[in-house]
């Protein structure tokens, strides 16, 4: 074998070495990732969940916004990609208890009774104004002595929070705003951050407030981080006082 014969040769094999070593690379961090995204949302690669929709304020138990139907198939996204399989059920047929299953529960107290149970009984410390009637502090949420009112248009919140009872129990997401739009931008913000929230809380249990701003103008599109409301949420107001 000549030199030129020899040197096609061993740069043939260099580049077939280099290409599946990048290959392996590529796919150990893939999967990695994968299996960081399916710890974080509870969802194994063939677990089933639970997405728990609200219905649309002011309509019938049937009928459910549009934004509400896009936060949906942003979380679907999530779930396909874990590889996992997702039930729907309205929230006022969800009977059934938390942590066999992962669970996602859009919309706030006065669109889902189901949101109602979980604030009650996982984030005592946070209190939603359900009234009907007009006036500032309508939809407001109040926690950690803090108020923060819905501003249609111009400022909407809502509680993201990830929740879990014990070691070893699937998490439920609850997205709790005070809008369509805003549920929708904590599904969105949960798609895009979920990542640098597994970072920051691993498998533990957390609360943020996030608020969108201008509505009118940009949907569900520019979100802001307020505060993580986590402690305060999870401490009964009387014992906060």
């Amino acid at each position: 074998m000549d030199d030129d014969v020899r040197n096609i040769v061993l740069g043939v094999m260099a580049s077939a070495v280099s290409g599946g070593f990048g290959w392996f690379s590529r796919t150990y961090l893939w999967r990695r990732a994968l299996r960081r995204k399916q710890a974080f949302f509870g969802l194994p690669a063939g677990s089933d969940c639970l997405f728990v929709v609200n219905r649309q304020m002011g309509g019938t138990d049937a009928s459910l916004h549009r934004n509400d139907a896009f936060a949906l198939l942003e979380i679907s996204t999530l779930i396909k990609d874990c590889g996992a399989n997702v039930q729907i059920v309205t929230h006022d047929t969800a009977r059934q208890g938390f942590g066999e299953r992962a669970e996602f529960c859009v919309g706030g107290p006065v669109s889902n009774t189901r949101t109602t149970a979980h604030l009650a009984s996982m984030l005592p410390g946070v209190r939603v104004d359900i009234s009907a009637e007009q006036g500032p502090d309508r939809g407001a949420i109040v926690v950690g002595g803090e108020s923060y009112r819905w501003e249609k248009g111009v400022a909407e919140h809502v509680l993201l929070a990830r929740l879990t009872t014990g070691q070893g129990s699937r998490p439920v997401f609850l997205l709790s705003g005070q809008t369509a739009t805003s549920n929708q931008a904590a599904a969105r913000y949960l798609a895009k951050q979920h990542e640098r929230l597994a970072r920051t809380y691993g498998r533990s249990s957390f609360c943020v407030l996030l608020k969108v701003v201008n509505s009118d103008a940009y949907g569900p599109d520019v979100t802001e981080l307020v505060a993580d409301v986590t402690e305060a949420a999870r401490t009964p107001v009387a014992a906060a006082v």
